[in-house]
């Protein structure tokens, strides 16, 4: 959330339901993010939640009443005003009772008058006890947004308050910050119709069923990647060693692999691409042959015989070469000396549009961290060194530069089958 939330005028309207608690934490992340957040509370949603609340969370004024003061704005125009000056309105939790107004064009409150009045894009978060939401009256309202282009956030699976298990809980923030981004990025994000392929962590190349050679790479980096990506607006399919491990974001196509060999194929398959970045760290030499039973250390010291792995980079270089695939390919370059020269050499041997180079002895720098110093090294000009910053904030870097890539040659995204 670097920058992509950072201005952001949202409008959170807030309804009924004991799920409320939830969105105060919300709201407090979105503002933390440096989101401009604009609370409406139902009448129903006060029995759960104080305005006070959100006030103290946001710093803003918190809208209660269509005929009140609290907006800031002439209250016969509130609502004309939340929802024109709003980048993204979301209701969330948002009950039976919304939904159903909302898809029948009702509007009796303030937080319904300004859905109507909105213009930009609209998320619910639907949260209800029971079986209300799998209810045939509930989900025709559903498709009825969803037809005229709402988004929809699923509820989850789980025990409601009430003691009744079912569909009906709202999801944790995580989950509602990651659908809110992807709604950002495809609305005004810079890759919108774009797709990219990430790929992240350190294969495992193994020895035998319990043991893997393999390097220290974490997948933070290729995971930012990703989440830059989708905030860019883009499609993404995230190719993981590392899945189980790191959450994946919200809205990918995750496909988890192990060896390099595993991850080759997978990449291969879906290189014909807007932009392939290769984060993964892969490795350079596998076993031989592997053991199909456990070594035991009482057995004579096995000799490990070991033979190169494909260089997956350098292949779709190649293949580039030959059908212009993909349109952009960023490599990554992890060096403990001489930086400079091993990654203008990486450059032109793998034919990369950009290498992303870091010294691993450097601080901040290494694996597994929050942090990285990288250096931008591309054809024709001077390496470009970094400050050393968040893995997010140099991810939201790479993908800024992919996109001035595109937009310098005014090339418009293709339409994929």
């Amino acid at each position: 959330m670097e920058t992509l939330l950072q201005g952001k005028r949202i409008v959170l309207g807030v309804c009924g339901s004991i799920a409320a608690y939830k969105v105060a934490d919300l709201a407090s992340k979105l503002t933390q993010a440096g989101a401009l957040v604009d609370v409406i509370l139902t009448d129903a949603a006060q029995r759960f939640i104080t305005p006070l609340t959100f006030q103290a969370l946001t710093g803003r004024p918190v809208s209660t009443d269509l005929w009140g003061v609290g907006s800031g704005l002439p209250t016969h125009i509130a609502h004309v005003g939340l929802g024109e000056s709003a980048e993204l309105l979301v209701i969330a939790p948002a009950t039976a009772n919304t939904l159903a107004k909302i898809a029948h064009g009702l509007a009796d409150d303030l937080l319904s008058v300004t859905a109507l009045a909105a213009r930009c894009p609209l998320v619910f978060a639907p949260a209800m006890d029971g079986g209300m939401y799998e209810h045939p009256a509930t989900q025709a309202n559903v498709a009825s947004l969803r037809a005229r282009g709402a988004v929809i956030i699923e509820p989850v699976v789980g025990r409601f308050a009430s003691g009744l298990e079912g569909r009906g809980r709202l999801p944790e923030t995580r989950e509602l910050l990651g659908h809110l981004r992807r709604v950002l990025g495809q609305h005004m994000g810079a890759l919108r119709g774009r797709r990219v392929v990430v790929t992240a962590g350190g294969t495992r190349e193994a020895l035998d069923p319990v043991r893997y050679l393999s390097n220290h790479s974490s997948g933070k980096q290729g995971y930012a990647l990703a989440q830059a990506a989708l905030d860019a607006g883009a499609e993404v399919t995230l190719i993981s060693t590392v899945a189980g491990h790191l959450p994946p974001p919200i809205g990918v196509e995750l496909v988890s692999v192990s060896s390099a060999a595993e991850m080759e194929a997978v990449v291969l398959a879906r290189r014909e691409v807007d932009v392939l970045i290769m984060a993964a760290a892969v490795a350079d030499f596998r076993p031989a042959s592997a053991q199909s039973y456990k070594l035991k250390k009482d057995q004579a010291q096995p000799q490990l015989e070991l033979v190169q792995n494909p260089d997956i980079l350098a292949g779709v270089g190649q293949m580039r070469q030959q059908d212009g695939w993909p349109r952009v390919l960023v490599g990554f370059a992890a060096e403990t000396n001489d930086l400079h020269t091993h990654a203008s050499a990486k450059l032109e041997r793998k034919n990369a549009d950009l290498i992303v180079a870091n010294d691993l002895t450097e601080p901040g720098a290494g694996f597994a961290g929050e942090t990285n110093r990288v250096t931008f090294f591309t054809r024709g000009q001077a390496p470009q060194p970094l400050p050393l910053q968040s893995k997010a904030a140099v991810a939201e870097q790479v993908l800024a530069w992919v996109a001035q890539q595109f937009a310098l040659a005014k090339d418009a995204p293709k339409h994929y089958t």
